[in-house]
């Protein structure tokens, strides 16, 4: 009897054992699945980098857009101030230029209209370049009244030779109803080695 009772509480646990090795083994099963259900599909990773670049240069399109606008209406509103101040009925502007200039190095240039001085200008080594190169310098810009005026303008530089050099020029010009442009030409004479000094009137 004792023995029967053992084997049937042998063979009970034997199948709990058995029975809780089959969950066990169950559930791990049904984990795996669980993670592998679970496990998310990642998208193809796009190019952050690139994506930065693209907005960046949509930026710095905007940036410069604003910079052409700005400039726009600043020249606009130059203009419109020129127009105010100086009507064309009694505008007169001056103008300088160079032609080679080998024989004279242009340091700066003190202009008169009428025994008035109205414009003392200081060159710098690079302006002067410029002026060489083919570039016009406007010195001087205001009003005059119709009728007849005199300009005086003196050059100060270095001369041939590398001596210094002082030069002035003049014309007696008559201010109409238009607006008057007057250019002062640096020019060099060849024949004699020397600066020539010429004024101008713009048609």
């Amino acid at each position: 009897m004792a023995a029967r009772l053992i084997v049937s509480v042998s063979l009970v646990v034997g199948g709990l054992v058995l029975g809780s090795s089959a969950m066990a083994q169950k559930a791990e099963t049904n984990g795996v699945e669980q993670v592998a259900a679970a496990k998310p599909e990642f998208a193809p990773r796009e190019d952050k980098g690139a994506q930065d670049r693209a907005e960046f240069r949509t930026l710095d399109e905007d940036v410069q857009g604003l910079k052409k606008q700005v400039l726009d209406l600043n020249r606009d509103l130059f203009l419109l101030e020129e127009e105010l101040l100086f009507p064309s009925n009694t505008q007169t502007a001056v103008f300088v230029a160079m032609d080679v200039g080998e024989f004279f190095g242009l340091d700066s240039v003190e202009l008169k209209i009428d025994n008035k001085a109205v414009a003392n200008y200081l060159y710098t080594e690079r302006e002067a370049s410029a002026l060489v190169k083919g570039g016009v310098q406007r010195l001087y810009i205001g009003n005059l009244k119709a009728g007849d005026h005199e300009l005086v303008a003196v050059f100060t530089g270095g001369g041939p030779h590398a001596r210094d050099y002082r030069r002035a020029t003049s014309v007696k010009f008559e201010k109409g109803v238009g607006p008057k442009y007057i250019e002062l030409t640096i020019s060099d004479r060849a024949s004699k080695q020397q600066p020539e000094f010429f004024v101008k009137e713009w048609e």
